[in-house]
């Protein structure tokens, strides 16, 4: 069980520190996250989305990935997430599918969309009926794709998450 304690606005400034130094060093974007469990760092992140060709590797994903590593597991419950920015809608699913206990952020949205790191469409696209989108998603082969849920529910070696 977790112990949690008020917020640590020094994990806060360790990612800005990151950031920072991946700017700095021509890592990438100006993100990076920290990952805590019981009051000591258990991962680290910094956006790298430029450099490893990755538009998945943000700084609050990679920290994600780090702390799953180095606990050895695919859930980060009794977690907390510090990041240099507000969570984009992907790093905020990630961290719900990871299933941290917290958020604590620096820099707002609005704070990012001055910087030219702007997610405001992507909410508007989420809101929008499938249609709608600027993304075609069209559905293929339906009663064939439930043969996959179907193993997945027969499957005596499956670990449910």
């Amino acid at each position: 069980m977790a112990i949690f304690t008020k917020p640590n606005p020094q994990f806060l400034r360790r990612a800005f520190e990151l950031a920072i130094h991946n700017v700095k060093t021509g890592g990438g974007g100006p993100f990076a996250a920290i990952v805590v469990r019981n009051g000591k760092i258990v991962g680290e992140g910094a956006n790298s989305v430029t450099t490893t060709h990755d538009p998945t590797a943000h700084g609050e994903v990679n920290a994600i990935r780090a702390a799953c590593k180095a606990l050895g597991t695919f859930t980060l419950a009794g977690c907390e997430l510090y990041t240099s920015c507000e969570p984009c809608p992907m790093c905020l699913a990630a961290s719900y599918w990871a299933r941290l206990d917290a958020i604590y952020y620096g820099a707002s949205a609005a704070d990012a969309a001055r910087a030219g790191f702007d997610d405001a469409f992507l909410y508007e696209e989420f809101r929008m009926e499938q249609p709608e989108r600027s993304l075609p998603a069209t559905q293929l082969l339906s009663d064939e794709a439930w043969s996959c849920f179907a193993a997945w529910i027969a499957s005596p070696i499956k670990t449910e998450y």
